[in-house]
């Protein structure tokens, strides 16, 4: 059951994780009206989500993994800007009439406007993937670096891009929806064209967020990532897993002209998988990785949502 877009349109691929309570009462409550009756399941959801450990989100069984990715695994864990972005997100879900007229708007625009567009066009479903801390920790390196030049491809509304931006001297971003474009230009990021962006510049850092499932051409971009990099530069990539390829626009049955082929039934073997299949052929080497959140707001259901989300650090093979 999927409710709410949020994540962008991933979970409209993906199992998105909404918490489905099975919890019985002594005393049988059910609300009339269907508002009171969301609002009393969101109540039951918030109070999970409380009690939820949040530590659980970072857990990976590194004992089926190969040396070559248990060695580079980074162990993070839900820092302070992880938890400020969650409380926020239980504040602004508990604006009844604001999340009302979202739905509503949504269910207008949607004839009109992609997913995308329309988080932006609302200015809702904001999103968290690392925070500076924990991408200084994956990288590890300590407080006092900083690095030259950095692009962050499909940045949408650039939340998560602000997380890490502080680390570098300037910003570009790549962006394909107009209206998460001009909130990107308030940000005072340089915006390039998604098909040019690769063409004259080297950059010290290129960030590509769950952006390589959301694709057409995946390869393609991998190829133009390489080009583009400098020759010690770093990636940092984020794939939901399990993997689940859709593209928003452009293709009608929302297939993406190159497929990833990802094997495996669980997140370390899809993990494994990913490196060898995508990464190895491109060229890439994993310097070190993590499994973290790729956390979403919420709406009158619950407060957030929340993929499972593995972000690598890559270089140039052998460089």
């Amino acid at each position: 059951m999927i409710s709410e877009q949020c994540l962008t349109d991933h979970c409209d691929s993906v199992n998105c994780n909404i918490v489905h309570t099975n919890m019985r009462s002594t005393i049988t409550f059910r609300p009339r009206s269907s508002l009171a009756r969301a609002l009393y399941e969101k109540q039951r959801h918030d109070e999970y989500l409380e009690k939820f450990d949040k530590n659980e989100w970072y857990q990976c069984d590194l004992s089926s993994l190969p040396s070559s990715l248990s060695r580079t695994f980074v162990q993070l864990d839900p820092d302070q800007d992880t938890i400020h972005f969650l409380e926020q997100s239980e504040k602004k879900s508990e604006w009844v009439f604001t999340q009302l007229w979202h739905s509503v708007v949504k269910l207008f625009l949607s004839w009109f406007l992609t997913q995308t567009s329309i988080n932006g066009w609302l200015q809702r479903g904001s999103m968290f993937v690392l925070s500076e801390s924990q991408l200084r920790k994956l990288l590890k390196v300590d407080k006092d670096w900083r690095s030259g030049t950095l692009i962050d491809l499909g940045a949408g509304d650039g939340e998560v891009t602000a997380h890490i931006a502080p680390l570098f001297d300037k910003i570009y971003a790549t962006e394909v929806s107009n209206t998460m474009k001009t909130l990107l230009k308030n940000r005072g990021y340089e915006l390039l064209e998604i098909d040019e962006w690769h063409l004259n510049n080297k950059y010290d850092f290129i960030s590509c967020l769950n952006v390589i499932d959301r694709c057409d051409t995946p390869f393609q971009l991998l190829t133009n990532i390489h080009s583009a990099l400098k020759p010690d530069g770093r990636v940092l990539l984020a794939v939901v897993l399990p993997f689940s390829a859709y593209v928003e626009s452009g293709s009608a049955d929302h297939k993406p002209r190159e497929l990833i082929r990802v094997n495996g039934t669980n997140f370390e073997d899809q993990v494994k998988s990913f490196v060898e299949n995508v990464f190895t052929p491109t060229n890439f080497e994993v310097e070190s990785w993590s499994r973290v959140p790729y956390l979403c707001e919420g709406d009158l259901q619950q407060s957030y949502y929340w993929l499972d989300d593995a972000v690598f650090v890559l270089k140039h093979k052998n460089s």
